[in-house]
């Protein structure tokens, strides 16, 4: 009944982070590499190519988050959402007339820029200052659009692709994305947090007082932290990425491995649930450290795979951190550097997850070509979530005595 009530009154605000979180899709790896083969028959390129081009307009696109994600300390959603989902249809439509392979880095820095970068941190970020009680269950809530857009998009594109032109369909994601803007002007008619009334709900963090970007820069919880975001956009993109290889290596059929999806999807839905509700009753700091063990189990389980059925428990293992990873660090943030400037904060994270989603494709990648298997690469990067996971429990012992503080 609670969380009924809970829905009830905050549906718009919540719907608004879900529409977000969706439109995002259009600049997410999942969704661009539905395209992968037709773009590189397209223009003519090869995987190493069409790999370095990706990797080259994301990482540019994580360079800008840092200066832009602080955007959304000065600007209400109203108003620089429709600015942002306007540019996300633009990059959308130059997607679809795009003639020439070299204006290809620009279309991707475009697509990634302003969909998996700037849709998606503008509504953790709404979510995280305008909960603060209830932040795990309004972060759980708003980023099942993520999880929508994961489980349908690729689905519909790649029936559609069947009988219409791959660019006709860029231009459909456009038309989706400008969309989503009257919608978003619809529910945001009353925004929950103006800027102007931003003091009164402000929540602090460690010492009882709110962080700039530049004091958590020179802290050292933030640089214990930089292990654990790096490592589920690299690793998860790259294993995404590299979906057909790994099947081949395996000996399971591409399509046994894509129907593999919807399960995972659904795991992710289940853990983001419970973590949502989780941290909401225990709290960010006794859960986070836990977080990435789930991966090193994966890539064990992707490492040593002999048949669907440890395939099968590697994405189960794998969907537990996709579902926490999508609520925990967002809360993180807020919980111990305050909310007052939450946008500049998170847009480093941001421009350092975006950045190992741009790194990640091309490390394995190159791995592979040099001779280096992905068995054996699976293997490393499960002893990377490892240590990652004990950098992140050394970083929260030493903070959680000045997060008491502020309680």
């Amino acid at each position: 009944m609670y969380l009924f009530t809970f829905l009830r009154d905050n549906a718009p605000w919540l719907s608004a982070g879900v529409l977000l979180t969706f439109l995002s899709s259009f600049g997410q790896t999942f969704f661009i590499s539905v395209f992968a083969g037709e773009i590189r028959e397209g223009f003519g390129l090869s995987h190493g190519q069409w790999g370095g081009i990706y990797t080259l307009g994301t990482g540019a696109s994580a360079v800008l988050m840092v200066w832009a994600g602080g955007l959304t300390d000065r600007f209400r959603v109203r108003s620089l959402g429709p600015v942002v989902l306007g540019f996300l249809a633009l990059a959308c439509f130059a997607m679809a007339v795009n003639p020439v392979w070299w204006l290809l880095p620009l279309v991707i820095f475009a697509l990634r820029f302003c969909g998996q970068g700037m849709t998606s941190h503008i509504a953790v970020v709404a979510m995280s200052r305008w909960f603060i009680a209830t932040r795990g269950k309004a972060l759980s809530v708003a980023t099942l659009g993520f999880a929508v857009g994961e489980a349908l998009l690729p689905l519909i594109f790649v029936a559609l692709m069947i009988h219409h032109d791959w660019r006709l369909l860029w231009g459909l994601a456009a038309i989706i994305a400008l969309c989503g803007i009257p919608l978003l002007l619809g529910l945001l008619r009353h925004e929950r947090t103006p800027q102007s009334m931003a003091r009164l709900s402000l929540s602090v963090g460690m010492s009882d007082r709110h962080w700039t970007r530049s004091e958590t820069l020179r802290q050292f919880l933030f640089w214990f932290m930089v292990p654990a975001l790096l490592g589920p956009p690299a690793f998860n993109t790259a294993f995404f990425f590299h979906q057909v290889h790994f099947a081949d290596v395996k000996g399971i059929a591409h399509v046994e491995l894509v129907a593999m999806f919807p399960f995972y999807t659904g795991v992710s839905i289940a853990a983001m649930v419970l973590s949502g509700w989780a941290l909401d009753k225990i709290g960010t700091a006794r859960l986070i450290p836990f977080m990435q063990l789930p991966m090193v189990a994966a890539f064990v389980f992707f490492a040593v795979a002999n048949g669907p059925f440890t395939t099968f428990l590697g994405f189960f293992f794998l969907a537990l951190t996709t579902g926490m990873n999508t609520t925990l660090p967002n809360a993180f943030w807020a919980e111990f550097y305050g909310t007052k400037h939450l946008g500049s904060i998170k847009a480093m994270a941001a421009a350092i997850m975006v950045l190992g989603s741009a790194i990640g494709p091309g490390i394995t990648g190159l791995s592979i070509d040099l001779g280096l298997g992905i068995e054996a690469q699976y293997l490393g990067v499960a002893g990377y979530f490892l240590f990652a996971s004990v950098m992140m429990a050394i970083g929260i012992a030493r903070a959680r005595p000045l997060l008491a503080a502020a309680s």
